[in-house]
């Protein structure tokens, strides 16, 4: 019997294919602890994540609401260990990001990701760029976040065995 190494890791540019769409599972329930630990470290006052009798006072909702920021933090985190982990460079940039729908505390989130373009890098060799779509829905199949994100990984070093 022979034993093997195997170490979880993110994609090499070589590997991301556009248009597969990965589903990262599992899914993460929100927790109130959550949203009031994200709300707090982050100096976020509002009444709606941390002030319940106000919360119930406010139209449409009548409840405390997950921060968005927890939301989007989340939803990119939850597609670290498939596409970025140990492959990434930096995280360029987000963009279009949109809120559709609140999440509440008890509802979990299930996130996806379309990788929808890639390019080498033309300034840093050995490096390319990944567009990425993330798309968070609710455990009711809810769209409650969407979010682009363009990433710069590493191309798979030179000796590397094929995966």
């Amino acid at each position: 019997m022979s034993t093997q190494d195997i170490i979880q890791r993110g994609l090499y540019f070589e590997e991301f294919v556009v248009g597969a769409r990965y589903l990262h599972r599992p899914g993460r329930t929100a927790t109130e602890a959550d949203n009031v630990l994200f709300t707090t470290l982050t100096m976020n006052t509002q009444a709606l994540h941390l002030d319940a009798a106000f919360a119930e006072t406010q139209e449409p909702f009548h409840q405390r609401l997950m921060n968005s920021m927890w939301t989007l933090s989340t939803m990119v985190g939850a597609s670290v260990a498939q596409l970025t982990q140990g492959t990434l460079v930096a995280q360029l940039g987000l963009g279009d990001i949109a809120f559709p729908h609140p999440l509440f505390a008890g509802d979990t989130l299930y996130t996806e990701s379309v990788i929808v373009s890639k390019r080498l890098s033309a300034s840093r060799p050995g490096q390319g760029v990944v567009e990425i779509a993330h798309t968070g829905r609710s455990q009711d199949d809810i769209v409650v976040a969407t979010a682009s994100r363009t990433v710069l990984v590493r191309t798979v070093p030179e000796g590397t065995p094929p995966a």
